[in-house]
């Protein structure tokens, strides 16, 4: 297994499909909805609708001091299905990501990780080598701007990608659509209007030469310690090839004491 295959595993997912979300999506989009703007657009209405819209999405976004899971990941190449992996994960608030990836039908632990705000550490437990790296590292390999807080948001159920200051909203049947665009991405997100709740989130590169999307949808939502976390996440990244992704959440707590303790054994040899 190659390393950058590890990390879009990890920071991508899901399928494109014609999921109900999606099919709304794409209806609303084609209409001429009434378009609210996040923004002083003089309208009383469409400010209170905006301002409500705003408040419970932010609401709706996990705060959290420590996080840790255990989760089922499958993954779907050009090639084919692969085998499934087993990912353990611990995280500690805008400090560190411990990481753990075996091979499911073997429970060989293949990989382990450490990632902090400006380094990464990566240990291959079949070759007994250890890799010490900058953070930017993950951009090189996953080919994604990645910054600490953008992957803490993902591995969370956040959104990512999102700058409120440049955001469109336009309410459709079931779903509240928010338009923004940063300087690497076009984002659409889709809320729930029951709830406000995160359902999907459709990138675009800015770039039109990548020609690069990523399709993620948000499922299976569980409320405990009264936040509500999404335990399924499909995703699909599509550039020169796609890559199909889902990761199922099977135990998770929010904090609680935790170790992300990472020690590297004296035998293994720097790569």
């Amino acid at each position: 297994m190659k390393l950058p295959i590890v990390f879009c595993v990890l920071l991508s997912g899901l399928v494109f499909s014609c999921s109900p979300a999606k099919k709304a999506i794409t209806s609303a989009i084609s209409q001429k909805d009434t378009v609210v703007v996040l923004k002083d657009s003089g309208n009383n209405e469409a400010l209170i609708f905006a301002n409500t819209v705003k408040e419970n999405f932010k609401n709706n976004q996990i705060n959290f001091s420590t996080f840790s899971a255990k989760i089922k990941v499958e993954t779907q190449d050009a090639k084919g299905k692969n085998p499934d992996l087993t990912a353990v994960i611990r995280m500690v608030k805008d400090s560190a990501i411990w990481l753990s990836l075996s091979a499911t039908f073997l429970n060989v632990e293949v990989f382990r990780l450490y990632i902090t705000k400006d380094s990464v550490i990566l240990l291959d437990k079949r070759e007994r080598t250890v890799q010490y790296r900058r953070l930017d590292y993950l951009q090189e390999v996953t080919q994604i701007p990645l910054d600490f807080a953008t992957l803490q948001n993902l591995i969370i159920g956040n959104a990512i990608f999102f700058s409120p200051d440049s955001a469109v909203i336009k309410k459709a049947d079931n779903y509240i659509l928010i338009n923004a665009v940063d300087n690497n991405f076009k984002n659409l997100l889709t809320l729930k209007t029951d709830n406000y709740q995160l359902d999907h989130i459709k990138l675009d590169d800015v770039n039109v030469m990548r020609n690069r999307t990523a399709d993620i949808t948000y499922a299976g939502y569980q409320k405990v310690d009264n936040i509500n976390f999404s335990t399924l996440r499909d995703i699909t990244i599509v550039e020169k090839n796609k890559l199909q992704v889902t990761m199922e959440f099977k135990q998770f707590e929010f904090n609680k004491d935790l170790s992300v303790a990472f020690p590297v054994p004296k035998n293994y040899k720097i790569k």
